[in-house]
Order: C-alpha cells, then structure tokens, then sequence
C-alpha cells in the first residue's frame, strides 16, 4: 500500500494494536510522536522510537519531526517535513491546535481517531467547543473520521458521519493465557484520577457505597493523592498483570455506549472474572447473555460476593464464557476493516495527486493587510511603514511574492499625503473606520464566513470598515500594536505587533482598556515582538502562549538618501536633541529636572532642541503629569532661556537638526526601546540614554555604544549631560559604521518578518 502514516498518538495499547495493524495491511512508514502533554489525562502515555529505523527519510527531517510539538500544532517547518515525507495522519483532538495547524499547513489526508466518548460529550460538541468545523469543512475531502467503533458516528453531524471510516480497536495479545489464581479475595477496580477529575470522583464514590465494605484494591494513576490505604496509585504494567492474577474478582461500572476501557480485556486475557454492568460497550462486543453481565449495583454485589466466598461453578462459568468479549478486538478480526478502509484513503490519495499534476500550477497571491489600528504619527507610523516594507520584501525572498496593503484610520485631522511618504511604492493605502456590531451581527457575519459554529463571548465586536470588504479580501490581517479596545471579530486571522507593555510598569491606561488590549494579543495567531523584554512582558503579565509569541529584530526607520544630501554644514550653534512624545513614561518630570541642574548647577552650555508628536503642548500643563515639568520651566529662566520647544516636524527638518545636534537625548523611563538612537548613529551622532533592558538589547545588537544614565535620578542625568558635552569628539569615534548599520537594514530582516507571517496564513 503506497501510504505513509503520522501517527500522532501516545497511548501505549492503542499504539501496541494499531502500529502493528498498519504494517499488517501494507503501510511499511510510520512516524510515532516524541513529546506529549504533560496532562493526567495522558496517563496511559509513552514514547517509542522503534519505528525511527525504517523511515526512508533523512536524518535532518528525522529530527526537526521527533522535536516537533504535535499536539500544540508544531511549527511551519516541521509541517514542510511532513508534506514532503508522509500521506495521511492519525490526530485526536486534545488541543484546537493540532486540527487547526494541520489545516492550515497539511497537503496530505487528516484522520480524527475516534475511540468514544463518554454519553456527555460528542465529537461534534467537541470540535464546536475548539471551533474547528470550519477547519474541518476547509480540509473536505482529505478529512476522516476514523470510528473505533461502528456507531460511533450516527450520532454526529453530517459533516463527521459523511466522512466516517470504520477502523475497529482491538488489542495487540487477545491470546488469554489463563493465569488467574485468585488467591486474594478482593474485588479489583480501576479507577484514575480521583483527587481531581469529577467524573472519576464519582465513580469511586459510588464503588465505595456500592462495594465498599467488601474487601477491594484500587487501581490507577492518582496524579493527586487520595487519603484511602485501599488506593494502590501507579504501578508498572508487570504490578498490574500480577495484582489481577492474584484478585478475585474484577468489576467493571462502566454503562457508557460510546467507550470502553482496555483493563476489563486485560483482565479476560489473564483469565481473570469479570463481572459488569449492563448498557455499556460490552454490551456490543457480545456481553448480554453473558453470566457476567448485571443489570443492577444489588445484583453485580450478589454476583461479586458469589465469586469471593468461593462458588467455583459459578465463577468457571463466568471465566469461560467472558472470552467472547475478546473476539471482536483480535487482530484476525479487525483487519478486513482497516484494509477496507486504507485502501479507500490510499486511493483518494492517489486521485488528489493526479488530479494536482493535471492542473496547471496556478498559485494566488496571498494579501496581507498592515493595519494601523489608531492614529499613529511619528517613529510608530515611521516603524508601520517599515514593517510593510518588510513584509514585501520578505515575501519576495521566500519566491512567494505578497500584495500588502497598508491600512490607517480615516480622518482628516490625522494625516496628510506627505506622512506617507516612505511607503514602498508597490504597496497599495486604504483608509478605513473601526465600526462596533451587536453579537447578534456579529454571529451573522462569522456565519457567512463561514464560521459556522462560532458564538459571540462579548457585547460588542470591532471590524475594520474600508467602505470595500471590511478587509475581508486580505488572508491575514497585521495590527501594528495591540490598541485594540473592543473584541476583533475574528473574521481573518490576525497577527499584532506588539511594541511594549508599559502598563505594567505605568498606571497608562484604564483597566478595561488593558484587558481589552491584553484579549486582543490572546486571540491573535501570534504577537511579534523586537526584544526580550516585552517578550517577556507578554508571557508572565499578558499570558500569551509561549508558542504564541514570536521575536523578530527591530526595523529602524530609513533616512532616505535625498533628505541626506539636503543636509546644511553643522552651523556654529551648539545643541543637543531631546526626541519624546507628550506620554507618561517619557519621565518629563525627572528629565526637565535634569536640565535645570544642568544649566543652573553645572554651567551647561548646549542648547536643548525638543521635538516630537505633542511636545509643543507639553508646557502647557494640560494633562495631570505635565504640571510638574510646567512648574520647573515656570521657575527657570535658565531652561527658558536654553530649552526650545520644536513640537511635531518633518523627516527633512528633524534629519537636518539630528545631523547638526552634539550628540541625542533619549530620557525616557521605560517601553521596547526607541529607533532615534539608532536613527542617530546612522547619521553619526552619539546618544545619551536612560539604563533599562530594551535600550541594552539594542545597543547589543547595533553596537552603538550608548552612553548610559540612570532615569531614576535626575541629578545622574544632569550628570551625563555634562558628560556628553565634553566627551563629544570620542564618542562619535565609537559609533558603529554605515556597513555595519547596513547589517540591520530592512531589507537584510525581511526575511524573518514573513517568516513569521506566513506561517499564520
């Protein structure tokens, strides 16, 4: 059979029936997972390497597909290993993940192994609950579901029972060997995960009402200890068998229709009796009439008591006929099944590809929409347009050229046709409004997307409204931050660039407002962040996934040649540059301290050139943390007389007034770092800046050589001041060349941008 299988499963006995299985009706490349959950509910787990050895695939791929993580979905280069080397996979549903990521990435057939579950549940609530229909009805006819029984599906949704494919469970040894001795008088039960699954809990309770009194042990893992000296925990495998030789009798509560447990066959296999109760899976496998079989607790404890107190007729009878339970789970039996149901896999296989290799190789080109999700001016605006470029450029690279589109709020007061200057000209600008829908709108909408189970969680939703699609023609959708402050309707999967989480640090913004942001990063695909730190910052105070968070290097903003060769000679006048904005954590109390002590204590001679988005208004005093720096310049003629106010300028006029400029400023007290120092550099101007992580990840990374004080004290800062003003020459000595600046260009990391991007497509 030309089919080779992934399959992504743990479990020890199914593994030791269905492996085997495999080989038996023809499939000769099998991959077995290497890493699982650490989940109690993986308790019948481990790992196998014995199938690593006749893989005809190589070393390299071999390793990349053994450290995958495939139940959290493993990441795009494993999922390229696995197209290239395998047919069909094996999945259950533990996490979204897995279906959602082999959806997206897998070109090959997708299996849901279905082995029951209890009366509660259904595979269709369960893929409802992990909104995976739509991914489901996306994979068509490449999806399966494998039934370990032939009923399992009739109760579905016709979209699992039209793609049902019948692969019984059986065990791996149905040989019964006939060891029992019973010596010990006592009932054996399995029963796991008392301490803290409900569902166990009660059973174990209602044994212990039941049967309590009798002599019993219990089996199972018990993740959580339980006080009860009857509770036996884990054992090995060589326990178990022996514990079920030496007991008397086994009882098995389960009435479930859907599922069955292994440890009632093991307990056959050993020869052991087993007494069970009625309208459960046994019932099927040919229990009814069996002597075994109760239909209430007061008969199974009359049978059971039967058993312990010696009735030998009673108890052959029980042993001799229960072995018919066995026979639908032996190999010989199964088989016919699986090879029924490969073999109409395989063919669909062989179909797809011949199909594929008619078809000319039309490939669309994928769009992604860079949304500026609020009125951004400035270094963000400067640092979005980066990221488009980036992403172009990135996607270029990868011989999969992207149509980006660059998308902004619409409003008048906000932008003008010159901001956008630095747009790549191959990148196409939409204007748009955030509109809010009711639930009721927003279930409608998802519903003719396609989402076809999704229900609303929130009162109201957000949609980018581009007067064309709500962005809905854009395959993904890249929000440059997170200022998201209603639930997005996940109409298209998203991506956010997440910039700093300085509300961790600042009382910035309101607590609504932050859990709003902080959903916003939850939902997304995956954030993209430039350091450590706010990678940091997104997992332990935004609690974003691991796997979630991507770290990409930071784009500096591109001075462009023509700004540069308009560039005047330095002039006489001699000044430094504070860059800054009008918000809380640019520390304008402690820097504006830091100046008076540097003009009025320390003699400083450097006029002070502030510029940035809002600064013009900063003296004004208008917000509450603006009062203190409006009271000190209030008090100083001396910052009065020094200190001059620029407010928001061109790229032209802030390039021309770097260039002339002693050396930059950046006073700031904490956020991901800022591009103006590195912008600085370019233009062969050192920087004095304040210590905190972010800003000593990108000095590492741009060697710039920062010179270094403390935000905290503003009398340090006055300090360094000085410092720079003397030490001027020698610092611009140390500052990276142009080659090496050149390095960092967008261009050189527009590969890993899309890297990153793509995968969530």
């Amino acid at each position: 059979m030309n089919l080779r299988v992934m399959w992504l499963l743990n479990h020890t006995s199914a593994r030791n029936f269905e492996v085997p299985m495999l080989k038996r009706v023809g499939v000769s490349q099998i991959f077995l997972p290497k890493r699982y959950p650490t989940d109690p509910s993986f308790r019948s787990a481990n790992v196998d390497y014995s199938e690593d050895e006749n893989l005809q695939i190589s070393a390299a791929d071999l390793q990349i597909l053994n450290d995958a993580n495939w139940y959290g979905g493993a990441d795009p280069e494993a999922w390229e290993v696995a197209n290239k080397n395998f047919d069909l996979l094996f999945f259950i549903l533990h996490q979204p993940d897995v279906l959602s990521q082999a959806a997206r990435y897998f070109k090959g057939a997708i299996l849901w192994r279905a082995y029951g579950l209890d009366s509660s549940q259904s595979y269709g609530s369960l893929a409802r609950y992990f909104k995976q229909r739509g991914n489901i009805e996306k994979v068509g006819s490449r999806f399966y579901f494998g039934e370990a029984y032939p009923h399992l599906a009739d109760s579905e949704p016709s979209y699992l029972q039209t793609r049902r494919v019948y692969l019984p469970l059986g065990i791996a040894n149905s040989v019964v060997k006939d060891i029992w001795r019973g010596e010990k008088r006592q009932i054996y039960f399995v029963c796991p995960s008392i301490g803290f699954n409900d569902y166990y809990k009660k059973i174990y309770q209602d044994f212990c009402d039941a049967f309590g009194d009798l002599d019993c042990v219990i089996a199972g893992s018990q993740p959580v200890y339980v006080s009860d000296p009857r509770i036996l925990g884990y054992v090995t495998n060589e326990q178990h068998v022996e514990n079920m030789t030496q007991s008397r009798v086994m009882f098995y509560q389960s009435q479930e229709p859907n599922h069955i447990h292994y440890h009632p066959f093991e307990a056959i296999r050993t020869g052991m009796p087993l007494v069970f109760m009625e309208g459960g899976m046994l019932d099927r496998l040919g229990g009814e009439k069996l002597p075994g079989r109760c239909s209430t607790i007061k008969e199974a404890r009359k049978k059971i008591e039967r058993i312990l107190g010696g009735d030998d007729e009673f108890t052959e009878h029980v042993r001799k006929t229960q072995v018919v339970l066995l026979e639908s789970m032996r190999t010989e039996n199964c088989e016919a099944a699986w090879r029924i149901g490969l073999e109409r896999i395989a063919s669909e296989v062989e179909i797809r590809r011949a199909e594929k290799s008619l078809r000319p190789m039309l490939k669309k080109k994928k769009k992604v929409a860079v949304i500026l999700p609020v009125e951004y001016r400035g270094g963000s605006l400067r640092g979005a347009l980066a990221l488009a470029k980036a992403l172009l450029l990135g996607s270029r690279k990868w011989g999969e050229e992207a149509e980006i589109i660059f998308a902004h709020i619409n409003a008048d007061s906000a932008y003008t046709e010159d901001d956008f200057q630095g747009l790549h000209p191959d990148i196409s600008r939409r204007s748009f409004a955030w509109k809010i829908i009711s639930p009721a709108e927003a279930r409608r909408a998802m519903l003719y997307a396609g989402h076809k189970d999704w229900e609303p969680a929130s009162d109201a939703y957000m949609v980018p409204d581009d007067n064309i699609q709500q962005m809905t023609d854009c395959d993904l959708w890249v929000f440059v931050s997170d200022r998201i402050r209603h639930a997005l309707l996940p109409i298209r999967p998203y991506v956010l660039m997440v910039y700093d989480y300085i509300q961790r640090y600042q009382d910035v913004v309101s607590g609504d407002a932050n859990m709003a942001f902080i959903n916003a990063a939850r939902g997304a695909e995956k954030i993209l962040v430039t350091t450590d730190f706010t990678g940091q910052d997104a997992l332990q105070y935004a609690g974003i996934e691991k796997s979630k968070i991507a770290h990409v290097p930071m784009l500096p903003p591109e001075i462009k040649t023509e700004l540069l060769e308009t560039v005047a000679a330095p002039s006489a006048q001699e000044y430094f540059v504070w860059t800054t904005n009008a918000a809380p954590h640019k520390n304008h109390r402690n820097a504006a301290e830091a100046l008076r002590i540097y003009y009025e204590e320390l003699g400083g001679e450097l006029g002070c050139m502030v510029t940035g988005v809002n600064t013009e208004d900063i003296l004004n005093g208008s917000y509450e943390h603006h009062k203190a720096i409006s009271s000190i310049f209030e008090r100083s003629a001396a910052l009065r007389k020094h200190v001059s106010w620029l407010g928001e300028i061109s790229d032209q006029k802030y390039c021309d007034l770097l260039t002339r400029a002693k050396f930059l400023w950046h006073a700031g007290l904490i956020d991901n770092g800022t591009f103006s120092v590195i912008e600085a550099a370019s233009l062969g101007v050192p920087a004095l800046s304040s210590d905190y992580p972010a800003m000593r990840e990108i000095d590492a990374k741009y060697a710039l050589e920062l010179t270094w004080m403390d935000p905290n004290s503003s009398r340090n800062m006055a300090l360094q001041l000085k410092y720079m003003e003397g030490n001027v020459k020698d610092l611009r000595g140390r500052l990276p060349s142009k080659e090496q600046l050149a390095l960092h260009s967008v261009e050189n990391m527009s590969y890993s941008y899309w890297s990153e991007v793509r995968a969530c497509m």
